[in-house]
């Protein structure tokens, strides 16, 4: 009698745990379900990729400041040299009657371009 309870006990059990299991497992099979997991693993290789993208920014400023210290980039800037004049560049008409130049020298864009892939 109890080893029949006992059996009896078992396989319902082993029946509510497989029937539990089945459901749960058929629940991350919804389309919404697996929507949201493509979503977290997007977001995911998004923060990875962000982190990357920091690590090479940090690895490359310092392979910059490496490079001008070696090169003497960084020296001070000595008062007898001359200045180099700075040009301010436009890509439009020149300024018209209503805006005064000022002090700045303006020069225009060059109109033709080389670039074959510009107008792709």
């Amino acid at each position: 009698m109890f080893r029949r309870t006992f059996w009896f006990t078992a396989g319902a059990a082993a029946g509510v745990w497989a029937t539990a299991k089945v459901n749960r497992k058929l629940k991350q099979l919804t389309p919404e379900s697996l929507a949201a997991q493509a979503a977290d693993r997007a977001i995911g290789a998004g923060h990875k990729l962000k982190d990357f993208a920091l690590d090479v920014r940090e690895s490359m400023a310092r392979r910059e400041a490496e490079l001008g210290e070696a090169l003497g980039l960084e020296a001070p800037v000595d008062p007898d040299l001359p200045v180099r004049r700075h040009y301010v560049v436009e890509a439009s008409e020149p300024p018209g009657p209503e805006r005064s130049l000022g002090a700045t020298e303006y020069r225009k864009l060059p109109y033709t371009s080389y670039n074959r892939n510009e107008d792709h």
